[in-house]
């Protein structure tokens, strides 16, 4: 059977950007997933800083809100379900939960803090938004098949309209990449890049989904 039967059965998608409605969304960006010397890193994040700031610069100077969402964990659980599936990483008040000092996140902006994969499970995320009149969401950061997805999923759930610049995310591995870009463009938003993103802040311009091979 053909992978794509079901899939294929989509609407094609824009998206028009409206920095009076948007927020960027950068997830778990943070040095333990990040830096030499943190507990869980993923190689590589370097290359995602350059686009990453191409998006957050574009949406600042627009007067979209950038939103920054630390992974972050209690000390002395009897029971983290994360900690039940992965290495302990990112300990409240430790150093590994901090944003990585490459992009620059400021104190006057939103921090939220998350205690599972997404971004709205159990946060003050989602009411925030609705405070702040914001209906359509740029999300990216790390990783694009775990926390970056399922913060995605919430999005859309949630009634968000989401894009997701791929050269901004990273995941465990090239086929999850690929896989996890491929579900979010056919089931839950739209997938493009930096540039694009970038444009629509400054300029209007429409951001055109991507098509990913499947």
């Amino acid at each position: 059977m053909d992978l794509d039967v079901f899939s294929s059965h989509r609407n094609s998608e824009q998206m028009h950007l409206d920095a009076r409605r948007a927020a960027v969304l950068v997830v778990d960006m943070v040095n333990d997933f990040c830096k030499p010397g943190g507990k869980m890193v993923l190689p590589g994040y370097e290359t995602l800083v350059p686009p990453q700031l191409k998006v957050i610069a574009a949406a600042r100077a627009a007067g979209a809100p950038v939103i920054w969402i630390h992974d972050s964990h209690r000390r002395n659980m009897r029971r983290d379900r994360e900690f039940m599936k992965r290495t302990p990483h990112c300990v409240e008040g430790t150093w590994g939960v901090e944003i990585i000092d490459d992009l620059g996140a400021r104190d006057d902006e939103i921090h939220v803090i998350k205690h599972r994969y997404s971004g709205f499970f159990q946060t003050d995320l989602d009411v925030t938004l609705k405070d702040m009149l914001v209906d359509q969401l740029v999300v990216f950061g790390v990783v694009t098949n775990i926390c970056v997805r399922s913060t995605v999923h919430d999005a859309f759930f949630n009634g968000y309209s989401v894009v997701v610049p791929r050269d901004c995310c990273a995941a465990t591995g090239p086929r999850e990449q690929e896989s996890s870009l491929y579900d979010i463009a056919t089931h839950f938003g739209v997938v493009s890049d930096a540039a694009a993103v970038a444009a629509a802040f400054s300029s209007g311009a429409v951001i055109q989904n991507h098509d990913i091979a499947a």
